[in-house]
């Protein structure tokens, strides 16, 4: 049977795309660059921030490159759950795993990933949240994977994680774990081809958990 699932965060279970496009625009608005939309945005995020920003920023120094990654923690810090939300079916389908252990790892920022979390009314439904400052490596490393299956003791073939990205599959994937792909999120079907299974709501993820344990002897 199952006993971990792991979750990504933003594209997955909640919409962060305009809260973090706000953000995103605010640290780089000195700097003149272009305004960018909120779905060019989702197309960008989800290997880190501070990468996201250098590759956007004309002033490569490391100095500019600290102020503006400190302009968007600062300006997102403020405005985290101002627009952004859990995707339907989250948390009804969230209150039926409770036998699950369940952890969100996210390559948002711990305290950012929370705050999330928290303002969204979904942060008690989790054992364990690990961010990008909180892991050995970001995905798509399978390392955090490893770093929670061991925490909990638990094998591979007891794991899986959902996510909306390649992101997760790729980290699923190096890890030995199932994956599930989601398609509301950031990313779009063809970048999820190689996910184990891929469902277009958040709660079809019970069919799959229940299917998956159906072959789990």
């Amino acid at each position: 049977m199952l006993k971990l699932l792991i979750f990504d965060l933003d594209g997955t279970l909640a919409d962060t795309g305009r809260d973090i496009t706000d953000a995103l625009n605010y640290a780089l608005s000195p700097y003149g660059v272009r305004t960018y939309s909120i779905e060019e945005t989702k197309a960008m995020v989800g290997s880190g921030i501070s990468k996201l920003l250098a590759s956007l920023v004309p002033v490569k120094d490391e100095a500019t490159k600290k102020l503006v990654t400190d302009r968007f923690i600062s300006y997102y810090t403020e405005h985290v759950v101002d627009y952004t939300d859990v995707y339907p079916h989250v948390k009804e389908t969230l209150a039926q795993l409770n036998g699950y252990k369940k952890a969100v790892v996210s390559n948002k920022r711990e305290a950012l990933s929370k705050e999330v979390l928290r303002g969204t009314g979904i942060l008690q439904h989790f054992d364990v949240v690990w961010g990008s400052d909180s892991v050995r490596a970001m995905k798509p490393s399978p390392i955090p994977l490893l770093d929670l299956m061991d925490r909990f003791q638990v094998l591979p073939e007891e794991t899986v994680i959902v996510g909306d990205s390649n992101y997760d599959v790729d980290a699923g994937k190096a890890a030995g774990i199932k994956t599930i792909a989601v398609t509301y999120g950031f990313r779009s079907r063809d970048v999820l081809k190689d996910a184990d299974f891929i469902i277009d709501r958040f709660d079809h993820v019970l069919n799959v958990l229940h299917q998956i344990n159906e072959t789990i002897t």
